[in-house]
């Protein structure tokens, strides 16, 4: 049986998706937004661990972990 070829979809103009009727997979993007939040409460917590033991910022931390590597 042979495979049907992957049909890719129409290219549009810039910002042409949020503007047509075409509808949107709900269901994907529930699950994207659901992990972009999760990740972002994760980096939040870690930031707010490293200031708690460092007594630096996040960009103390950084700036730290620079000096160290190039030091």
């Amino acid at each position: 049986m042979p495979e049907r070829p992957f049909l890719y979809e129409p290219s549009e103009r810039f910002g042409e998706g949020l503007t047509t009727r075409r509808p949107w997979n709900v269901a994907a993007l529930t699950s994207v937004e659901r992990l972009n939040g999760r990740v972002a409460m994760v980096g939040f917590a870690a930031a707010v661990l490293g200031e708690l033991l460092t007594g630096h910022g996040p960009a103390g931390q950084v700036i730290d972990l620079l000096r160290w590597y190039l030091g």
